[in-house]
């Protein structure tokens, strides 16, 4: 078989592999407890003061 020739075999073995569902996985999505904190960090004026900063301005 010549490169670019069609083969019906392997079209239809790839078709069918691409139409299967695999659903022998966990359907299930666990659960998570705990907490979030989150911090704000510095005022968006401070955070403009040290960009600036690193730029050298």
């Amino acid at each position: 078989m010549s490169m670019g020739a069609y083969d019906e075999a392997e079209h239809e073995r790839r078709e069918k592999k691409t139409s299967e569902v695999d659903a022998d996985f966990d359907a299930e999505r666990p659960e998570y407890s705990g907490s979030l904190t989150y911090d704000s960090g510095d005022s968006t004026e401070a955070l403009l003061d040290k960009f600036e900063e690193l730029q050298g301005k």
